[in-house]
């Protein structure tokens, strides 16, 4: 460690390289810290100067980062969030806590889970920011990097020590059709299954999560061809209209309105299979208050659900 040229160093010019990292924009990051344009773009000299690179190249669209800025951001917001750690004083408190979660989930589960949880964050952690992402791969690497602070998704077989592995909930799988559909009024069979197109919903790290087990099955094959979307809306919009089938987790069943004119018919014994959800983080995360408090939170979100599911009957 270069303690003299640390020394050197002003914290607010690595405050200064994310914010432009996220916005693209020498204007609107000047607006973010409340700073006149002229005074941003001395900052990106110094930036330049310090990392002896140019770090952005202006285009149509804005600035564009340069292979060395790009480097850098993957490691700059866990570096910040360290030293946010580092000037934190005093008792945590979610209704105070200011910041960003990221975490990784799919439309399918994000699409049960996430209006009951946004509510209990509404109501406890009103200033905190939950970004959502649907579609990403390499989940674990992200984690361990900063790119991710949480990711809900199939369990795999197998996780390396450093991770932490809560399962939350499980889901027999089931086909939805538009309920005039040809298949509704026949008793389902794996030959028949496969004569008709498919919608497969996107499953971020599909070889590892679930290779050996659903794939091995043959449950996401047809031999009139598949669509893949990680929306899922539009593949129920894609049932309505079509004779296209989409086998997914049985309890998305329960919304009435996302599944209008659709029915959910049961997997042949052969073909039946369920799929378990868990919660994922890394250990970088376990010292830290708001991810402890949001990782519990997100534990009695789900437990809340299957409380309210069971008594309803």
């Amino acid at each position: 460690m270069n303690l003299n040229r640390l020394a050197r160093i002003d914290l607010n010019l690595l405050v200064a390289l994310h914010i432009l990292l996220e916005e693209g924009s020498v204007s609107r990051a000047a607006d973010r810290l409340s700073i006149t344009q002229p005074a941003m773009s001395k900052t990106l000299g110094r930036l330049r100067d310090t990392f002896d690179d140019p770090l952005f190249v202006r285009s149509k669209r804005g600035i564009q980062p340069t292979p060395r800025a790009l480097s850098l951001a993957g490691e700059l917001k866990s570096i910040l969030g360290q030293v946010d750690g580092l000037l934190d004083a005093g008792e945590f408190t979610p209704a105070a806590y200011r910041g960003e979660i990221s975490l990784a989930i799919s439309e399918y589960v994000g699409f049960t889970l996430l209006p009951p949880l946004s509510a209990r964050l509404q109501s406890h952690a009103p200033r905190l920011r939950l970004r959502t992402i649907t579609r990403a791969e390499r989940q674990l690497d992200q984690l361990a990097n900063g790119e991710l602070d949480f990711a809900i998704q199939i369990q795999r077989e197998e996780y390396p020590p450093e991770y932490s592995v809560s399962p939350l909930a499980d889901s027999p799988l089931a086909i939805f059709v538009r309920q005039d559909h040809p298949l509704v009024a026949q008793t389902l069979t794996r030959t028949l299954i496969r004569e008709y197109p498919q919608v497969a919903l996107y499953v971020a790290d599909r070889e590892e999560l679930i290779g050996g087990q659903v794939l091995a099955r043959g449950l996401f094959e047809s031999d009139r061809g598949i669509l893949e979307t990680s929306h899922l809306l539009t593949a129920f919009e894609i049932l309505r209209e079509t004779d296209y089938l989409l086998i997914c987790p049985a309890y998305l069943a329960r919304n009435e309105g996302a599944t209008r004119d659709i029915v959910a018919l049961t997997l042949p014994l052969d073909m039946t299979f369920s799929v378990q959800y868990s919660l994922i983080a890394h250990r970088r995360t376990e010292h830290s208050p708001i991810h402890q408090w949001l990782w519990q939170e997100i534990i009695d979100t789900v437990q809340s659900m299957r409380f309210r599911i069971v008594h309803r009957g």
